[in-house]
């Protein structure tokens, strides 16, 4: 049996898993991990095959998801190489951070190495991934990692150099981040909280789906929105005067500096 195995069974590879159960995928799916308990809600929720032993997981692999912490790649990658693992092999990292020149040290030529960042939103189908290919994958090869991420969400295929900006740019976590905020600030000038959650997802999920559903530009929309001397413009000027560009943009290079150690383990 040759299969997808990821080695990590932490909540990346739960919503990856999840999604691709969703998308009816029909290749085995094979999960290591150290920890008993993470295999077993797996296995519960999923249905995937659990495998406590590496040696035995790596040789069921023709495509390997290394989906552990950035801190651990690198004693990942050195007991995979130190049980003479190593072979023609498709590897695919989700380590935030860690580049492929790394990767591919840490386990040599015959392994072939793609960079992807997916969002944890894959587990509805609507998901988006970054990907980045390493050096000697066949089309085949890329085909195959690209469909995969395709089959929970779009594909943006970009160039290493990109892709601690992707990773610190795509992440959900900024709509729900603003959505706790928005809503909290509702919530103090008088709404009820459950009216508060579904004003506040409208202002941020459906009129973005608008703009990406229709033609109009984002500037276009912004003015149409926030019309001079009205209320939405006084809010965002508000905002604006307040250093909201300036603090998503802090943010951002925040998570750039947080990458860029990553890749000095």
């Amino acid at each position: 049996m040759k299969a997808t195995v990821f080695l990590g069974g932490g909540r990346i590879t739960s919503a990856l898993v999840a999604g691709l159960r969703l998308a009816g995928h029909e290749r085995p799916i094979v999960v290591h991990d150290r920890h008993t308990k993470k295999l077993q809600e797996l296995r519960r929720q999923y249905r995937v095959i659990v495998e406590e032993n590496l040696r035995r997981a790596v040789e069921l692999a023709d495509l390997l998801i290394i989906a552990v912490r950035p801190a651990s790649v690198r004693e990942l990658l050195q007991e995979i190489r130190e049980q003479h693992l190593c072979r023609r092999l498709t590897a695919v990292s989700l380590a935030a951070g860690i580049p492929l020149s790394k990767l591919r040290a840490g386990l040599g030529s015959p392994v072939r190495w793609v960079r992807a960042m997916p969002s944890p939103v894959c587990r509805s189908g609507r998901g988006l991934t970054a990907l980045t290919f390493g050096r000697g994958l066949s089309p085949s090869e890329r085909a195959t990692v690209r469909n995969l991420f395709a089959s929970v969400g779009a594909v943006a295929e970009i160039s290493e150099k990109q892709f601690d900006a992707f990773t610190v740019t795509y992440s959900s976590s900024h709509g729900y981040h603003a959505l706790a905020a928005l809503v909290g600030a509702a919530e103090a000038i008088g709404l009820e909280r459950k009216t508060a959650l579904v004003a506040g997802a409208h202002a941020l999920a459906d009129g973005i789906a608008a703009w990406r559903a229709g033609d109009l530009s984002l500037e276009r929309l912004l003015r149409e929105a926030a019309t001079p001397g009205g209320i939405a413009e006084a809010v965002t000027a508000a905002l604006d005067q307040a250093g909201y560009r300036r603090i998503v943009k802090n943010g951002l290079y925040a998570g750039i500096r947080r990458a860029r150690e990553n890749a000095e383990r």
